[in-house]
């Protein structure tokens, strides 16, 4: 298919060809942000380098000033623009925002002009009473202290939450509705959403209690016929579950995803014209075969607002259906976007509100970062290095002797500090919760040597966007793991502070209160004994770097064969 490129304001896309619209025909542009996760401000991206495609640069990227900028320009190339979610618009927030209940977040949303965001696995952080909230507004939260600080008249969010496969467990009534219908000029779309399944094992219990999640496909495939017969132009489908590719995000049309999101694409009804994805932070702009062996686009727009996906589409509004689409991702280079300006009032509200905070100077680093970039053996020098505070918060006997610490790799959600340059090498208490935002506290446990190997071979039989989820581990604890090795079979040689580690011995082992209750599927966890609570995940972290001026470690810890 020939190839050209589309310059939207000063950001660069490629897309592919469409065909020669008719006099029954409408142009519609689509334009989706996922895994927002409440960065209202710019954040470092790396981007392919123009002059050479084998390096990369580093650009500020996101934030919703530019984000308005882009979406100006767009409306003001198409009137006919709908801005969409695709999921974790809010939850595992910065500081500028999580203080603020992630209101300041809907409230940028609203501005912006979203229109409808399906469920992702962070909008049930706080729980279904919270989400709830969002969507009709008011104070009544489970944060008393801090919801509708922002704005005493929070009147929630003006775009639909949907998801198609969130059920009431007692009434087996869907909680938020399974699609909503928008009108743009003369055309209708339907968007049909779905979130990840497996959302009560990514999501701490209390989260989804009472809720029920079903089959992302089969739940789409269930309403498509209500879908049908109000007669849309296009279906387009929001889930949020992804993959990753291979193949850079500017890539069009690229076969190389792999994850979850493969399978349910090829079960999700061929009606449907795209599906726009999530979830696993990956850029991606590629081509899957659907029910008939047709294929069609599958989008995903890394994170933060690095990204957006855009899809133009152009439909028959006599015939009611998707003539023709064409997909890309574009960056959000805040540098050159021009600015929202009612965004920049709104980010520089929440600043004054959160900055004496978020700004204050905790410690300071040998180097100017410690990213969480993980090793090919699954390691990085931020996981070693919250591994190590939180064996150090916990190993006295009084916080529960722990001798191990294990750190989830999804925890950890921002480099340290976020954004370079950092010539000073500080570290700020925002930089420290963009880190580690989940507020969760430390738990020590007991295991025996056996439940430990368990739980490493555990780290295989989840995988997260075509990737093993290796956990973070302390120091003086080390293994070896082979790929080619069958499942169950892949961990051997697990030392601790040089002696092997005894099947049947007990240890002391500390985690943060998402694991120990068997999050990320590391169900052998939630099997500890003598549970002992301890101090918060983040200010085990924070005293861990005021100890010391810290340098990262590069001592392999875990070694990977094959």
């Amino acid at each position: 298919m020939k190839r050209h490129l589309t310059l939207i304001g000063a950001a660069l896309t490629l897309s592919s060809c469409s065909m020669v619209s008719g006099p029954t025909t409408q142009d519609v542009t689509i334009i989706g942000v996922n895994d927002l996760h409440g960065n209202l401000l710019p954040t470092s991206f790396r981007v392919p380098d123009p002059a050479d495609r084998t390096k990369t640069l580093t650009v500020q990227a996101g934030g919703v000033e530019a984000i308005g900028g882009v979406l100006a320009q767009a409306r003001a190339a198409n009137p006919n623009t709908v801005f969409v979610g695709v999921g974790d618009m809010t939850g595992a927030s910065p500081l500028i925002s999580a203080l603020l209940r992630d209101e300041p977040t809907i409230q940028a949303l609203n501005a912006l002009g979203m229109q409808v965001n399906v469920l992702g696995n962070h909008e049930f952080d706080y729980g279904l009473k919270e989400l709830q909230r969002y969507q009709r507004g008011g104070c009544d939260s489970n944060a008393p202290e801090i919801a509708c600080k922002f704005d005493p008249a929070f009147k929630g969010a003006a775009f639909t939450y949907i998801a198609a496969n969130v059920f009431d467990s007692t009434t087996g009534q869907r909680v938020f509705p399974a699609y909503k219908m928008v009108n743009v000029g003369k055309a209708r779309i339907a968007f049909v959403g779905a979130v990840l399944k497996d959302t009560p094992s990514v999501v701490t219990p209390s989260g989804v209690a009472g809720l029920r999640f079903e089959d992302e496909a089969a739940s789409i495939n269930r309403v498509m016929p209500e879908i049908r017969r109000q007669r849309p132009d296009a279906i387009i489908a929001l889930v949020h579950q992804g993959g990753a590719s291979r193949d850079t995000f500017d890539t069009i049309n690229c076969k190389t995803l792999t994850g979850d999101i493969v399978k349910i694409a090829g079960g999700i009804d061929p009606a449907v014209g795209a599906i726009m994805t999530g979830h696993t932070h990956r850029g991606y702009n590629c081509l899957v075969a659907g029910p008939t062996g047709v294929e069609r686009p599958v989008i995903q727009g890394d994170a933060y607002g690095h990204l957006l996906q855009r899809l133009d589409l152009t439909v028959d509004t006599r015939l009611h259906r998707l003539v023709s689409i064409k997909t890309s991702n574009v960056v959000v280079d805040a540098a050159k976007q021009p600015k929202d300006a009612a965004m920049t009032a709104l980010v520089q509200k929440a600043k004054g509100m959160t900055d004496p905070l978020a700004q204050r100077v905790v410690a300071t680093l040998g180097v100017e970062q410690i990213t969480r970039t993980a090793t090919p053996n699954g390691e990085s020098a931020l996981g070693r290095l919250i591994a190590d505070s939180q064996l150090a918060a916990t190993s006295p006997a009084n916080k529960g002797g722990a001798v191990v610490a294990f750190m989830n790799p999804g925890g950890i959600r921002a480099d340290l500090p976020v954004n370079v340059p950092n010539p000073n090498r500080t570290v700020t208490y925002g930089d420290v919760f963009a880190v580690q935002p989940f507020g969760n506290i430390l738990q020590v446990i007991t295991l025996t040597g056996a439940q430990i190997k368990a739980v490493l071979e555990q780290q295989f039989d989840n995988p997260a966007a075509g990737q093993n989820r290796i956990l973070q581990v302390s120091k003086g604890f080390t293994y070896t793991w082979d790929n080619a090795k069958p499942k169950g079979e892949k961990v051997s040689g697990i030392m601790l502070n040089g002696q092997p580690l005894d099947m049947n011995a007990r240890y002391r082992v500390a985690l943060n209160s998402f694991l120990a209750d068997g999050g990320d599927n590391f169900t052998v966890f939630a099997q500890g004994t003598d549970r002992l609570g301890g101090d918060l995940d983040l200010d085990a972290f924070q005293n861990f770097l005021k100890a010391s001026t810290v340098t990262p470690d590069t001592t392999e810890r875990i070694k990977r064969l094959n």
